[in-house]
């Protein structure tokens, strides 16, 4: 059994907790939270403590908190034995200071405390600073999830930025036609089938291939009706974005 111990209790904290307390080779000794404001989100069976200084001995210990955090909450640690991984895509390994031995374990999903995830489906990046800490760090991650790979710093940085535009810019894509929806008094229900197929899409055709719309055709009359029609940063967004697919397609 691989004893964990997680520290945070954010959104990510709370699907690692309900991840690591299913696995069968994975004993979940305890957690750290500062304060008791997710503690419903949590198992009540699971240990907490408020204090760094009272952390159970583990063979990992997971960070998994705000990323501008991770370097000063790391340093309080004092901690000699044991694996420290932070669970980041876009900070490098080395944001770690502890003096303990030092890894990533990077979840590739968006994480709502609400929404139920099948943690066996979903990406973990891995690594390690000493290379004899990557077989535990590996049999720990295979343990919750059926995908797991090595990639350094480096490759990390770039893949959560390939995320933000897969995830973050496309949800505020969606903001955007809710806001379209709600002014013009129509429910966006009625986008998500068309949301639902792109996704899909996606599964099984090359997104370049999946491109569809007005700048795919370069349909000029199309674009500059919809311009007319928009304004502010909607209309900048609108014409940045046509302009872009019209470029990628010449």
């Amino acid at each position: 059994m691989i004893k964990v111990v997680l520290l945070g209790a954010g959104n990510v904290a709370v699907h690692l907790a309900k991840a690591f307390y299913k696995a069968k080779n994975i004993d979940f000794v305890q957690r750290y939270s500062r304060g008791s404001k997710n503690d419903s989100y949590f198992d009540s069976q699971i240990a907490k403590t408020n204090n760094l200084d009272n952390l159970a001995q583990a063979d990992i210990y997971v960070i998994a908190i705000k990323d501008d955090a991770i370097a000063k909450f790391s340093k309080q640690l004092t901690l000699k034995k044991g694996l420290v991984v932070h669970t980041s895509g876009s900070m490098p390994l080395h944001a770690l200071q502890c003096k303990a031995n030092k890894g990533v374990f990077y979840p590739l999903q968006t994480f709502s405390k609400e929404q139920n995830l099948d943690f066996n489906n979903i990406p973990i990046a891995i690594e390690t600073e000493d290379i004899k800490d990557i077989d535990l760090l590996n049999n720990f991650a295979k343990s919750v999830s059926n995908y797991v790979s090595e990639i350094d710093s480096s490759q990390r940085e770039k893949l959560h930025i390939a995320a933000v535009f897969a995830n973050n810019f496309s949800n505020f894509m969606f903001t955007i036609a809710k806001d379209i929806c709600d002014v013009n008094n129509f429910s966006f229900d009625i986008l998500k089938p068309i949301i639902l197929e792109t996704a899909n899409k996606v599964q099984t055709v090359n997104p370049v291939k999946a491109q569809t719309g007005p700048a795919k055709r370069n349909d000029q009359k199309i674009i500059e009706e919809h311009l007319s029609q928009l304004a502010g940063k909607q209309k900048e967004i609108y014409q940045l974005i046509s302009d872009s697919i019209i470029q990628a397609n010449n």
